[in-house]
C-alpha cells in the first residue's frame, strides 16, 4: 500500500495546477505583444531550420548581416554577423535586405551591397554549411547588377512545388528618376548562378506606391502565387505592404484591389520589408520592421521587427495587423 507522506501530498495539491488555470479552468493562453524586436533590425528575414529559427537584418551595429535566433518566434538572442567578411568586389556599410534558402545540401545568402565597379547597389550571393553561417562569397562579382536601370536590390528566393528556384529583386530606379519593377529568373539548382531570361512582373504606378516598389516575397498556396511587395517612401509613415496574385510564377500578376493592406497604425509607422515564416502548427505569418510614430529615420529612432498573422486563400491575402495589444502566440514544437 502507499503511503501518503507529507511530500505526496504536497505533490497531489499541486497537480491541478500545473493542468488549469488559477481557478481550475482552463491554462491561459500563451499570447505576445509587438515588437519582438525591440531594437533596430530592419528588412528582416526569417528562416526556419527544424526547431530554430533564424532572422537576418540590413547592416548596422549587429555587423555586416545582424543575426538572431528563437525557438519561439517571440523571443529573440543575438547570434552575431551572419557574414563577417565581404566578398572583394564589395564596398563595406551597405550591406541589405539579406536572404537564405537551403538549396543543395547548403544555405545561399542572397544580399544587396554597393558594388565597388559600378558604384550601384548589387546583389550577391554567399554559402554556408550552417544558416547561422559564417556565409562567404560565391563567384568573382555580383549575381545580378542592372546599371542602367539604376542597380538591383532586395533580393529573395523562392522554390516552388517541383523544387524548382527562383530569384526575386527590384531594380533600383528610384535612385535615378527611372520607373522600379519587380523582376523574377530562374536560378541553377545549386542557387549560385541565374539562368534563362529575367521576367519583369509589376511596376509601380498606384498612387499610394509613389516613385518605389520594393522588397518582394512570393509565395504560393494551391493554384496561387502571392506576391508581396513594400512601397512608398521607406523613412515616412506612408511606407505599405502591397500584393499581387497570379498562377503562374512569371505571371502575369494583378495587383489587389485592396491594396495597401498593411499601413501605419498607432504607433505603428511605416510597416513593410515583409517576409513569410511559418510556425510548427503550419500557421502563416508575416515578419515586417516599422518606426515608432514620431521617431520615424535613423537620425530619431529605429526599425523594430514585428510579428502577425497572415492568411491566403482563393487568390486574396489578410494580415491581422499591426497588432498593438497582446495576440495569441505562435505553435511551438512540444
Amino acid at each position: 500500500m502507499l503511503k501518503c507522506t507529507p511530500a505526496l501530498l504536497a505533490l497531489a495539491a499541486a497537480l491541478p495546477l500545473l493542468t488549469s488555470g488559477a481557478g481550475g479552468g482552463p491554462a491561459p493562453a500563451r499570447t505576445f505583444t509587438n515588437p519582438v524586436v525591440d531594437a533596430n533590425f530592419p528588412d528582416p528575414f526569417i528562416l526556419r531550420s527544424a526547431e530554430t529559427y533564424h532572422a537576418y537584418a540590413t547592416n548596422g551595429a549587429g555587423g555586416n548581416v545582424p543575426h538572431m535566433t528563437s525557438r519561439d518566434l517571440m523571443h529573440w538572442e543575438r547570434a552575431g554577423d551572419a557574414m563577417p567578411a565581404l566578398p572583394d568586389w564589395v564596398q563595406p556599410g551597405l550591406t541589405w535586405a539579406p536572404e537564405v534558402a537551403k538549396l543543395r545540401g547548403q544555405y545561399v545568402l542572397y544580399f544587396t551591397a554597393r558594388d565597388r565597379a559600378s558604384d550601384r547597389q548589387c546583389i550577391g550571393a554567399a554559402v554556408s554549411a550552417s544558416p547561422a553561417g559564417p556565409f562567404r562569397g560565391a563567384g568573382s562579382g555580383p549575381l545580378v547588377c542592372q546599371v542602367a536601370e539604376g542597380g538591383s536590390i532586395d533580393a529573395s528566393p523562392f522554390v516552388d512545388k517541383d523544387g524548382r528556384a527562383y530569384l526575386l529583386w527590384k531594380n533600383d530606379g528610384n535612385c535615378c528618376n527611372l520607373a522600379t519593377h519587380l523582376y523574377v529568373q530562374p536560378l541553377s539548382a545549386d542557387g549560385l548562378k541565374l539562368t534563362g531570361k529575367a521576367t519583369a512582373l509589376i511596376q509601380n504606378f498606384a498612387l499610394w506606391e509613389g516613385n518605389v516598389i520594393e522588397a518582394p516575397t512570393l509565395y504560393r498556396r494551391g493554384d496561387f502565387y502571392y506576391l508581396l511587395y513594400s512601397a512608398g517612401p521607406f523613412d515616412s509613415d506612408l511606407y505599405a505592404v502591397g500584393y499581387a496574385v497570379a498562377r503562374k510564377v512569371t505571371g502575369p500578376y494583378r495587383k489587389a484591389a485592396e491594396n495597401p493592406i498593411l499601413v501605419s497604425k498607432g504607433e505603428v509607422a511605416g510597416p513593410g520589408h515583409q517576409s513569410i515564416v511559418t510556425d510548427a502548427a503550419g500557421q502563416t505569418w508575416l515578419a515586417y520592421h516599422a518606426w515608432t510614430a514620431g521617431q520615424i529615420g535613423d537620425d530619431q529612432g529605429y526599425r523594430s521587427m514585428r510579428l502577425d498573422r497572415i492568411s491566403f486563400r482563393d487568390g486574396a491575402v489578410k494580415v491581422q495587423g499591426p497588432t498593438l495589444t497582446p495576440q495569441p502566440a505562435p505553435a511551438v514544437t512540444p
